[in-house]
């Protein structure tokens, strides 16, 4: 039985606002959770029009408080522009604030342009090379364990806790794979960015495991972009607004989701529509039960027993449709029942 869970970019929609879109944030947070969904992650991005969500610390706050049960974690915090310890920190914070139900996602990726990134970095001259380090700090103040670097062996992470929060690294590459791997951390293959990549990131993410203090096995999910409706067709009308958007995105431009009609009035010339067609690889679409089928057998294919729904349509009413579909499809509810 798949589990699923939901990454939530806090999409911004053409027209409407950043407060609109985290305020469906904290509604579909509470939705998702009612229909049986594990886990709710979201996300940073900074510079951009399109995405609303710039500090998952602040947001895991706000939805956790919104919702009672369902674990809320960040998918994920870029580590590298960050102090170790002021994360650790953090989410030992909100691990005391949530008990058992807070994750900490880490990814090495910007989540911005080049100059975004440096000015998130102001004032530290340490750069991408360093991020293995940043994660055994990281790890170290975490588990209240003397940290790799130093002069700083002496410094602790407040306030203690229980019990340390669930640490995942994101990722879409081999190096990703590779430090996941090598500090025994949980694992989340973005497919929705490098679908071809997944089953040989996952492979070598299992066969280079180390077993951790706080896991004994690999352990991996899958980020997938998925558009599910009532009808194949209408996924397809929907998951336009993703087709122009994503083009729009390879040319630098970070915009607000347009709707479904701007879209299929595009007039893509030759070149965009072959990128469009070939964009689609990351993407699932269409009815209820094809959508159970094909993603069930994508789980299967790729020894994976939770996915990470990321669903983003022009109108909110459809988004949270397509994870009412899904989580019917998959008997989330039923499951949550007979547990």
């Amino acid at each position: 039985m798949v589990k699923l869970s939901v990454l939530d970019q806090s999409p911004v929609r053409a027209g409407g606002d950043p407060r609109q879109a985290l305020e469906e944030t904290v509604a579909l947070a509470q939705a998702t959770e009612r229909l049986g969904y594990t886990r709710y992650w979201l996300a940073e991005h900074h510079g951009t029009e399109g995405f609303a969500g710039s500090s998952p610390e602040i947001l895991i706050t706000r939805v956790a408080a919104a919702t009672n049960s369902i674990r809320v974690g960040s998918g994920g915090v870029m580590l590298s522009h960050y102090s170790p310890l002021k994360v650790a920190e953090n989410f030992k914070l909100l691990e005391n604030l949530y008990p058992g139900r807070i994750d900490l996602g880490i990814g090495r990726a910007p989540g911005s342009d080049g100059l975004t990134a440096a000015a998130l970095a102001y004032g530290s001259e340490i750069g991408i090379e360093y991020f293995p380090t940043k994660i055994a700090d990281m790890m170290a103040f975490l588990s209240d364990e003397p940290p790799a670097t130093e002069p700083f062996r002496k410094v602790r992470a407040t306030p203690a806790v229980q019990e340390v929060p669930e640490v995942w690294l994101l990722g879409s590459s081999d190096q990703s794979a590779s430090y996941a791997a090598h500090f025994g951390l949980a694992f989340s293959f973005a497919h929705f960015i490098a679908p071809q990549a997944c089953g040989p990131v996952l492979d070598h993410y299992r066969r280079n495991f180390k077993p951790s203090d706080t896991l004994a096995a690999p352990k991996a999910s899958a980020g997938v972009f998925v558009v599910c409706a009532d009808t194949a067709e209408e996924a397809e009308y929907l998951a336009a607004s993703r087709d122009l958007w994503r083009l729009k995105l390879q040319y630098g431009e970070h915009l607000p989701y347009p709707p479904p009609d701007e879209a299929l009035a595009y007039p893509y010339n030759a070149q965009e529509k072959r990128i469009v067609e070939a964009n689609k690889a990351n993407r699932f679409t269409g009815d209820p039960l094809s959508l159970r089928d094909e993603l069930t057998a994508f789980a299967d294919e790729n020894g994976l027993d939770e996915l990470v729904v990321l669903t983003i349509t022009y109108d909110f009413e459809k988004r949270l449709r397509s994870y009412e579909l899904l989580a019917d499809a998959f008997e989330l509810g039923r499951r949550e029942e007979a547990a």
